[in-house]
C-alpha cells in the first residue's frame, strides 16, 4: 500500500481530540525501536515506510488497518531474507 505523505499542514486538518472517535484513534504499531532499513526503506521496529509513518496521524480507520494488515507479510519477509542472508553467510565461512 502506498500512502502518499501527510499535507504540510496536517496537525491542522487533523481533528481536535473533542471530535476524535475510538475508532479513528487506532494505535500506532511504533515500538520505539526507529531505525530504516537501506534495503527495504522499512522501520525495524514497525515494518511501515517513512509515508506510512509520517502520515500515520491522518490517516483514517480504515487506511491505518490496511498498514497493520500490511506488517505481519513485511516481518515474514525480512526474517526470510535475513535468514537466507545468515545461512549464505556461513555457508560462505566454511
Amino acid at each position: 500500500m502506498a500512502t502518499e505523505p501527510p499535507p504540510e499542514n496536517a496537525i491542522a486538518t487533523r481533528p481536535p481530540p473533542s471530535q476524535r472517535t475510538p475508532e479513528s484513534d487506532i494505535a500506532s504499531p511504533c515500538i520505539s525501536v526507529c531505525e530504516i532499513l537501506p534495503g527495504p526503506g522499512l522501520c525495524a521496529g514497525c515494518f511501515r515506510t517513512l509515508d506510512e509513518i509520517a502520515a500515520w496521524s491522518v490517516l483514517d480507520a480504515d487506511d491505518k488497518r490496511a498498514v497493520l494488515a500490511a506488517l505481519p507479510q513485511r516481518r515474514a519477509a525480512l526474517a526470510a531474507q535475513f535468514t537466507a542472508t545468515a545461512a549464505g553467510s556461513a555457508d560462505a565461512a566454511r
